[in-house]
């Protein structure tokens, strides 16, 4: 069970996107259509109104979503170089088979199958797609609640863990419990390949990073940016570059009450399911959308 729900690219074409997920992870079309007036006005992007968008679903039947956005490239963008929201972590069952599949597809293999230093439970590799995107695949070696991680169903399966570039660490953590409820684990220093390969830094340097759970669930990662990191470059009034928006569940909505940055509306689809839906900003602006109700 998982409060996640959501995590949403924008793209540059969406035919494309689709494809590329459709055919190499495995996922599903679900759901297509316009963005309408009242969803960009949740999404703080009046200009991405009228934009096109899909939302794709995992093999395994998860209900924990993939939406594309439709959006205006932005030159500037260089992933894991600004703070926000940094990259999708999708659980799979045989990294060294995805990494093969991979090789073979269209996404850029940035990051080989490894051990991740500090964290003996999990083997990740990472890729890049067209859209710049940064996904990271990761086999779940000790899955089970006391360790905060899902059991995959499919080869490559749901969104897990989204991960959050912060220039205060621990103030985002601070966050993540008064508003959130989280339990947030103390800071943990590791050798960071992702954010060691963006920066230029040597690879033995550390960077300290905390996880956020829900009842057991590990579903957010908040990490320290090194000196250099940038605010997002976006076109006005439409969605940032990269992961725009995380989308989440939450079974207690009303402590939310006052930290809205736009309040929750009613909204139907497979992501939304008839709910309320409201939308919180991170200490750095970050979108977190937040859909009233249980895990899923």
């Amino acid at each position: 069970m998982t409060l996640l729900k959501c995590a949403t690219h924008v793209v540059g074409d969406l035919a494309d996107a689709i494809a590329r997920y459709t055919q190499w992870m495995d996922y599903r079309v679900v759901e297509q259509g316009t963005v309408d007036a009242d969803l960009a006005a949740l999404w703080l992007a009046p200009a991405s109104a009228g934009k096109g968008y899909a939302v794709l679903q995992p093999a395994s039947g998860a209900q924990t979503f993939l939406r594309f956005v439709e959006g205006t490239p932005v030159p500037d963008y260089a992933p894991i170089r600004s703070y926000g929201w940094a990259a999708i972590e999708l659980c799979v069952t045989d990294v060294e088979a995805v990494n093969s599949r991979m090789i073979a597809s269209p996404f850029e293999v940035i990051g080989s199958p490894k051990p991740l230093d500090g964290f003996a439970t999990v083997k990740p590799m990472q890729v890049k797609g067209a859209d710049q995107e940064i996904v990271y695949l990761t086999e779940i070696l000790v899955p089970g609640p006391e360790h905060g991680l899902p059991a995959p169903q499919s080869l490559i399966d749901r969104p897990f863990i989204l991960v959050l570039a912060c220039p205060d660490l621990r103030k985002t953590a601070q966050w993540g419990r008064e508003v959130l409820g989280l339990g947030v684990i103390d800071p943990v220093a590791i050798k960071y390949s992702m954010i060691n390969n963006a920066f230029g830094l040597d690879p033995d340097t550390k960077h300290e990073l905390v996880t956020g759970k829900w009842e057991g669930d590990t579903f957010l990662e908040f990490d320290q940016y090194p000196e250099g990191t940038v605010e997002r470059p976006r076109v006005p009034g439409e969605l940032p570059p990269g992961v725009a928006i995380t989308s989440m569940a939450h079974p207690d909505f009303a402590r939310l009450d006052g930290h809205w940055a736009v309040e929750p509306i009613t909204r139907d689809g497979p992501l939304y399911a008839g709910r309320r839906v409201g939308m919180l900003l991170t200490p750095e602006g970050a979108l977190l959308e937040v859909i009233e109700g249980e895990p899923a």
